[in-house]
């Protein structure tokens, strides 16, 4: 007589996180970032050489931000109409072209045209780009898949940033410029191979629709409120520190970033198991912390503690809001999510170096980073009330039901 025994339950299986979808969309996202990163502080010194100084070279990078900007607010609007897939491989285009052409014209015209169409194709490539790339992770594992994302994207920051202007000062400024556009339209082919996003049915679905939306505006404002902080760091800790601690700022500048990519990984590994919305007031006081050591620019082991805290707490608001803003909309709702984060990350860093400096010539470096901290302090009861309030379902933001 044969017995018969029940079936044993199959294991939980984690759902894979690099499929070929994903490892596809990495193409596009490094091509974007390298040809972004490459020309960054190139096209600025190149402006600086047509005899404006320092006002050419700040209205070249005021163009692309503010191209960039722009363009994220009306990209969901496009990647709605048009699909996800068309307005990515238009960005990488924008993007790409007119980096070929730049050294055409040493005018400054010239130059801030440039800067406009690259910062517009910047923005379709980071929207419509994010929502792509948000719609390829597995829900269960968003946290760990978005933080892998901002590793791949962050990477080129660290190599072709300064490789940029160092191949201008060996090379010339015409072979930097063609392998920027060259890295943007090489990964225009990746692009057809990419599912297309889920689009929205209303016109609403925009970032004017995310801001009416508290589930979303909350965790967008607590985040705008550290990028803030970080373009300052990256504008004024160089000025703030005595010159004498040269080595100390570059060291600084360093451990900033790096605590911010490991508090990020930390941060995705653990949202996936208990959830994102608990890292976000430890975030907010991380970063405060932070910033408050900073102030103690004076001293270099102070100022360096100061840094890295608040990478860690960036970090960790990096993470946690996107994952959070991702959860409380449906998959037509990412285009919104991406513009929404982004803007909140450019506008608060331009922010942050325009108001810091208007501060800081009042009061002093000291001073301005014990105001920023009080600043960043007081989004801790904007994070708080969005843990204790209840997740948005999907459908939240009006135009992506």
């Amino acid at each position: 007589m044969t017995t018969h025994r029940p079936a044993a339950p199959a294991p939980l299986t984690r759902p894979p996180l690099l499929t070929r979808p994903l490892l596809l969309r990495f193409v596009s996202l490094l091509g974007s970032a390298v040809s972004f990163y490459l020309l960054l502080s190139v096209a600025p010194i190149y402006a600086q050489g047509t005899g404006g100084g320092g006002g050419a070279a700040g209205l070249a990078t005021g163009a692309l931000m503010a191209a960039t900007v722009g363009g994220e607010l009306g990209t969901p609007w496009l990647a709605n109409r048009y699909g996800y897939r068309v307005v990515l491989g238009a960005g990488l285009v924008l993007l790409g072209a007119p980096a070929l052409v730049l050294t055409l014209s040493s005018g400054l015209a010239w130059i801030v045209l440039i800067c406009l169409l690259r910062g517009f194709g910047f923005a379709l490539t980071v929207v419509a780009g994010g929502a792509l790339t948000a719609a390829l992770i597995p829900d269960e594992r968003r946290g760990e898949g978005l933080a892998l994302v901002g590793i791949v994207a962050g990477a080129p920051a660290l190599g072709a940033l300064p490789l940029g202007v160092w191949a201008a000062r060996h090379f010339g400024y015409t072979p930097v410029a063609v392998a920027a556009g060259v890295a943007a339209l090489a990964a225009v082919a990746s692009v057809p191979g990419l599912p297309d996003g889920e689009r929205g049915a209303g016109r609403g679905a925009g970032v004017l629709a995310g801001l009416r939306t508290p589930a979303l505006a909350r965790p967008a404002l607590v985040f705008g409120a550290s990028a803030l902080v970080a373009g300052i760091i990256v504008t004024f800790l160089p000025l703030a520190v005595a010159s004498a601690s040269a080595g100390v700022v570059a060291a600084a500048l360093f451990l900033q970033p790096l605590a911010s990519t490991a508090a990020r990984v930390a941060a995705g590994r653990i949202g996936d198991r208990r959830g994102a919305a608990g890292m976000v007031p430890p975030g907010v006081v991380l970063s405060a912390a932070g910033v408050l050591l900073t102030a103690l620019t004076g001293h270099d082991v102070a100022v360096l503690a100061g840094v890295t805290v608040f990478g860690v707490g960036f970090g960790l608001l990096q993470n946690a809001t996107l994952v959070l803003m991702y959860a409380r909309v449906p998959r037509s709702g990412y285009g919104t999510v991406s513009a929404l984060w982004n803007l909140a990350y450019d506008a608060g860093m331009g922010a942050g170096a325009l108001g810091f400096g208007l501060v800081a010539g009042r009061t002093g470096y000291p001073w301005a980073f014990v105001l920023t901290a009080a600043l960043l302090t007081a989004a801790l009861p904007v994070a708080l009330r969005d843990v204790r309030g209840a997740s948005r379902s999907p459908g939240a933001v009006p135009g992506t039901e």
